[in-house]
């Protein structure tokens, strides 16, 4: 991955995450060993606990890496925008489409991890924060500027949004079914926006 290249992580750490990741394409994350993400990546079953504390450390720091890509994507993305309900959408669709291109991230953030205690104080949670964060920001820019109601809940909408995003994609992560984004993210959008727009 690119933004793990960029931390300057070891050569073998780089191969142990590509490995656990080529691995969950196929696998449920419980079902893989040490052993097989060892041999995947090329090194000793000993090198992963020189890099990671334990499996699901590996899990959260291969998640991290993947949210970093994404949430850097998406503040280019919205970046040139000053509407609101622009940045949101855009949000809505990227989001959507990182997950259907990227099954592996989608299974690992929507079912992986989040029957963990741990994985609430892990990095990659707190990308999740900062993705959540940049949601719920951008609403209430659109709340100050008269775009969207001033009088609905910032948090209730955040949830609708990521609700609607997850639930959308839960087919694909699954049962391996297409989404079909962009009719996907237009339904959703308009359901949303169309409801609070003043």
């Amino acid at each position: 991955m690119n933004s793990q290249n960029k931390k300057g992580f070891p050569p073998g750490r780089i191969k142990i995450m590509n490995a656990l990741s080529e691995l969950m394409r196929e696998k449920d994350f419980h079902s893989i060993t040490t052993a097989e993400i060892a041999s995947t990546a090329g090194v000793t079953e000993g090198l992963i606990y020189k890099y990671f504390k334990d499996k699901k450390d590996l899990l959260y720091q291969v998640l991290d890496g993947h949210f970093h890509e994404f949430h850097d994507h998406i503040v280019k993305m919205i970046a040139p925008c000053s509407s609101a309900i622009e940045k949101l959408s855009i949000i809505i669709r990227t989001t959507l489409k990182s997950y259907a291109a990227n099954r592996v991230f989608a299974k690992i953030l929507l079912l992986e991890v989040r029957n963990s205690p741990n994985y609430f104080e892990s990095d990659a949670y707190n990308m999740v924060r900062i993705y959540s964060g940049t949601i719920l920001e951008i609403i209430n820019q659109g709340m100050a500027s008269g775009e969207l109601k001033p009088d609905i809940n910032p948090f209730a909408l955040r949830q609708v949004i990521l609700g609607s995003i997850e639930h959308a994609c839960l087919g694909e992560v699954i049962f391996g079914k297409t989404l079909n984004t962009e009719t996907v993210s237009d339904h959703i959008c308009n359901i949303i926006f169309q409801g609070v727009q003043p």
